[in-house]
């Protein structure tokens, strides 16, 4: 059962009660990477890393000592638009989780000897991104896209931003967007509302409502049409190309959701069938949709042997191409529905799952949305639906590809043609 209270500050609680041992509780920030200014490159990440690194009652060790002693999962992540600190509990721990979380969320002491050892984790952390090329290759197409733009920044922030950023600037950072109004706190599982609700009132409810100097979003100009060849010693060369997409609470998200089904998103889809199991030139190769509050693009990405590059490529622009001329047989969008409803009910099954589900839903489209209104409208799609979108969306459209590896600009047959 799916309810929320809104406290009077605009802090929301929201919660669905569902048959279970378990609890999965989060607090999320409607405030991530995007809402940096480039002098303040990854803020809200070091911020993120600072919630764990102690408060006025407890040390950081004491922290790790007791996410580990509730004896569930724990995390937290900052992506382009949110911030998140969650945790799945046995339901009899929720009230401990939730005074923990709390404290770190309110109280964090953002110690200079505790942040100057986290800057150095961080700055692993961006290493490890550049030695991941399969990692990296996302952060150079989403620069390539929105050049300029704090969407087409690394949510990492760089080298340079993140070694100057202290603990003044992390905190005038918490000041100015972790405010009650854009601050959810869900939970799914064996959860009481009411009782949940007395968890966090008293701790959240004396929040102000809304900073008075917060920068609103600029929205991002369209996607950049281009290419970007990044050459690096590697055993194979990557490659993203991708096209303008949708915002996540479009009107035809499900449309696109079957469409990138049927392009690349399982085993079935016709780049996997052609490239990988036809062909055999790659290993992974796939599509996926990056949809945000008001933009969004289609990617393809894929890893192949430096001389297969132009031929594997002409196959990725043949297969986009196929998608508004060739309308999905009736076996297709069967399998894609079948897939897509398989995964989303799978997914139900998780309470974690359930828990992010409702903050997204609430950040999106500012109500519940019921797994089985989603089912429904993914059967209503139509094969001569998908295939209008992908029109819409790539005839005529210029694609945006980086490349990443052990080759030139020269030597890209298909990037001299288009």
């Amino acid at each position: 059962m799916y309810q929320k209270t809104t406290l009077d500050n605009g802090v929301r609680i929201i919660s669905e009660r569902l048959p279970s041992a378990t609890a999965a509780l989060g607090i999320w920030i409607d405030a991530g990477s995007r809402d940096e200014a480039a002098a303040e490159a990854g803020c809200a990440h070091f911020v993120e890393h600072m919630l764990f690194k102690g408060t006025a009652g407890r040390s950081a060790q004491q922290i790790a000592r007791e996410l580990d002693g509730l004896g569930g999962m724990s995390n937290a992540f900052t992506s382009k638009e949110n911030t998140c600190l969650y945790a799945t509990v046995l339901d009899r721990h929720l009230p401990r989780l939730a005074e923990l979380l709390s404290d770190l969320f309110l109280n964090s002491a953002y110690d200079p000897e505790e942040l100057q050892r986290e800057r150095q984790v961080i700055l692993q952390e961006i290493s490890m991104v550049e030695d991941t090329p399969d990692d990296q290759i996302h952060d150079l197409f989403t620069a390539l896209v929105w050049p300029g733009h704090p969407m087409g920044r690394e949510v990492l922030g760089n080298r340079g931003s993140v070694e100057v950023l202290d603990s003044e600037r992390l905190q005038d950072f918490v000041r100015r967007h972790y405010t009650a109004d854009r601050i959810v706190i869900t939970a799914a599982g064996n959860v009481d509302h009411q009782e949940l609700c007395g968890l966090f009132v008293a701790r959240f409810g004396a929040l102000a409502a809304r900073g008075s100097d917060v920068t609103i979003r600029n929205k991002p100009p369209g996607i950049t049409p281009g290419q970007r060849v990044v050459g690096k010693p590697l055993e194979q060369v990557h490659l993203i190309t991708g096209g303008p997409g949708l915002s996540a609470a479009s009107d035809e998200r499900y449309t696109l959701y079957l469409l990138n089904i049927l392009l690349g998103g399982n085993m079935s889809s016709r780049l996997f069938q052609e490239v990988r199991e036809k062909h055999g030139l790659a290993y992974s190769i796939f599509s996926y949709i990056a949809a945000f509050v008001d933009c969004g693009y289609v990617g393809i990405y894929l890893g192949v042997d430096q001389q297969e590059v132009n031929r594997a490529m002409a196959m990725v622009n043949k297969e986009i191409t196929r998608m508004w001329t060739e309308v999905a047989s009736t076996a297709e969008m069967t399998n894609a529905r079948e897939y897509a409803k398989g995964i989303m009910y799978l997914s139900a099954e998780n309470m974690e799952s359930r828990m992010t589900r409702l903050a997204h839903n609430e950040f999106q489209f500012g109500r519940h949305i019921p797994v089985e209104e989603v089912a429904a409208a993914i059967d209503g799609t139509t094969a001569e639906e998908v295939a209008a979108l992908a029109g819409h969306l790539f005839h005529g459209t210029a694609m945006s590809t980086v490349v990443l590896g052990p080759i030139t600009q020269d030597a890209l047959g298909w990037a001299k043609d288009s």
